[in-house]
């Protein structure tokens, strides 16, 4: 990529973003001191009649409308060589998608930037613009001195809402396109902007778009899955009926105070293999509680009241037990009855994180006639002698890693097996300082043997 020094009056700094059709610089503008975005057609497009159309197309739905959160154009122009180019509003504080690389939103934080790109689309449609390519990338966040502002850019695809039903050819980011889009012809409306924006508010929630493989993901609020449900419903007729609309539904739970502030994601810094992997096998369920525990402790169950286990008061705070896949630890795949539960299981898998927990699994392929199952080998933390160990009628064994990255966490990997190979079950555990708690938590496992051999 050559870096031209300068674009009309402005003088470039250094390139912020590349798309297919076109490279949008940092530059700065000496008259005004002022820092400004330049994008830049691409010189393979800029031949292209109906691409410079469009370029030209965006300069001026950009400029008709008028939003603090929509990027606006300043200028445009063309360079020397025939290329044309937009002068844009500078957002200094990145993209939605360099903010989604650490992973999933507090609740709070995504509903408020959900919010404010509904309410920009919404300026959109009020002057008769649909978007069509709503993704993390066309959203930007912009330093002021009251805090960050979300902004929506790059209208290259937008087409007036009266052409909406026309369109021929499907365009847009799959992963956040409403289905009508991609059937030509299907009849477009603001609604198909409002599923994206759905699309947008589940990964933010989630750390996942719509139509990625389901893994852990945060516990969403149920009136908050209910109102993003909603958005991202198929039949267009029952999604909310506006971008406004939804923006209100996001706002009335932030008001109501129904959406508790959590803290994000941490970037993990020394991951531990089968932590990530079992995260990552765990598919999201409802809560479930079963009486009967220790004093001190809690009793958690799976969905399918298959497999429960108590753990201490304070590890009891979040519930994941929608199952797992034994494919995570090198047995044959499928899935089948599993928990997690720990105080935050948004950054459980950070081996720096000070956070404990346990994960149990049943299944089938851990019966002994499946093989033997690849238990992850904690590098950066000390292998203590592996023990036998019997759970009522289950037998197995206790491997313990002790000292992780020359800290106080542990983790005991455990493998049962019951009479006649029929199901075995899996725990991993991991404490963070104090006494060895292994026994007493395998001590309050129970496991439902009539469902158990089915999973």
């Amino acid at each position: 990529m050559v870096i031209p020094s300068q674009v009309g009056r402005y003088r470039v700094v250094r390139a912020v973003g590349a798309g297919a059709f076109a490279t949008v610089w940092l530059a700065y503008d000496d008259e005004l001191r002022s820092p400004v975005a330049v994008k830049v057609l691409a010189d393979n497009w800029s031949q292209r009649a109906d691409i410079r159309a469009r370029f030209r197309q965006e300069a001026r739905f950009m400029r008709q409308v008028d939003s603090d959160h929509l990027v606006r154009v300043l200028d445009i122009g063309e360079l020397p060589d025939g290329r044309p180019y937009l002068v844009m509003t500078y957002a200094g504080g990145g993209t939605l998608s360099d903010r989604l690389a650490r992973g999933p939103m507090p609740v709070h934080e995504a509903l408020r930037v959900a919010a404010d790109i509904a309410r920009a689309v919404a300026v959109l449609h009020d002057n008769g613009v649909l978007h069509r390519d709503l993704k993390p990338s066309n959203v930007l966040f912009d330093t002021t001195p009251t805090g960050a502002r979300v902004l929506v850019a790059d209208l290259g695809l937008a087409k007036t809402l009266a052409h909406a039903s026309g369109f021929t050819v499907a365009a847009g980011t799959p992963a956040y396109m409403a289905p009508e889009q991609f059937v030509p012809g299907g009849g477009l409306d603001a609604r198909s902007d409002v599923y994206a924006i759905g699309a947008l508010t589940q990964h933010m929630l989630t750390g996942l778009p719509p139509g990625q493989p389901a893994g852990p993901v945060p516990r969403v609020p149920a009136a908050v899955e209910r109102v993003v449900r909603r958005a991202l419903h198929r039949d267009p007729g029952r999604r909310w009926t506006s971008a406004n609309a939804y923006a209100s539904a996001l706002e009335e739970l932030l008001a109501a105070r129904r959406v508790p502030a959590r803290r994000p994601l941490q970037r993990t810094r020394r991951s531990v293999t089968a932590v990530g992997a079992l995260a990552a096998a765990l598919f999201m369920g409802g809560s479930a509680t079963v009486s009967s525990a220790p004093p001190g402790w809690t009793r958690v169950g799976d969905a399918t009241g298959t497999i429960s286990v108590a753990v201490p008061d304070s590890w009891a705070r979040q519930l994941r037990d929608g199952g797992w896949n034994p494919a995570t630890i090198g047995l044959p795949g499928g899935r089948g009855p599993g928990l997690l539960v720990g105080p935050n299981l948004a950054v459980w898998p950070d081996v720096d994180s000070t956070t404990p927990g346990v994960f149990a699994g049943v299944s089938r392929s851990l019966a002994g006639t499946a093989g033997e199952p690849a238990l992850p080998a904690h590098n950066g933390c000390t292998r203590e002698a592996d023990r036998a160990t019997t759970v009522g009628i289950l037998r197995g064994s206790i491997g313990r890693w002790t000292r992780c990255g020359g800290t106080a966490t542990s983790f005991s990997e455990v493998t049962l097996a019951a009479p006649g190979n029929s199901f075995g079950v899996y725990v991993q555990i991991k404490q963070i300082g104090g006494a060895d708690r292994t026994d007493e938590i395998l001590g309050t496992l129970r496991v439902d043997r009539s469902t158990a051999a089915q999973g």
